[in-house]
């Protein structure tokens, strides 16, 4: 269709419309539908102004997803603007060129290994403690720096949520050396 538009000068040059239509086996009632839905305005217009705004009001805004998106304009709720699903706003926010990609892939720290066997849960999600040194948890975080990675394990008391031991190393085994020797 965009083809004949081009070469019909938009359906201005009614000579060669016949021609390039049976050319290309396109009927031309299709071809005036065609022509006729490009002068008409997009539908999601004011929705897209409405985005593009909530986009412009802070640089940090660039790194919204369609859900921050979709919350944003139920937030403010723009005037005039009827807000469709988050499905639509989605294919909008695409059409537009503004969807985000993550920039980084959640890399686990955990590791399934098929052969460990599990340990039962003796704490039953219950991390009350009556008396001080009776239940410890512990937990291994990693921290991305300039230089690496950096793995943080702290041992905490449920009596009084103190930090017992505080363990820091580039590496996760020397960590569990640290809790388990």
């Amino acid at each position: 269709m965009k083809f004949i538009a081009l070469k019909t000068n938009d359906g201005q040059n009614t000579g060669k419309i016949a021609f390039y239509c049976k050319l290309l086996h396109v009927s031309r009632q299709g071809l005036y539908k065609y022509l006729k839905a490009q002068t008409r305005p997009w539908k999601y217009q004011d929705l897209a102004d409405a985005m593009l705004e909530i986009l412009a009001e802070d640089e940090c805004n660039d790194t919204y997803g369609r859900i921050r998106i979709y919350q944003a304009l139920r937030l403010k709720q723009p005037q005039g603007v009827q807000i469709p699903s988050e499905r639509t706003v989605y294919r909008i926010m695409e059409e537009l060129g503004i969807s985000h990609t993550p920039r980084r892939k959640p890399n686990g720290i955990t590791r399934a290994d098929k052969e460990t066997r599990k340990s039962d849960d003796l704490l039953r999600r219950n991390f009350d403690a009556d008396k001080p040194l009776t239940k410890c948890v512990t937990d291994i975080t990693e921290v991305k720096g300039k230089d690496g990675k950096l793995y943080v394990s702290a041992v905490f008391d449920c009596y009084d949520s103190c930090v017992l031991g505080l363990a820091m190393d580039t590496n996760m085994r020397a960590l569990m050396l640290y809790h388990f020797s």
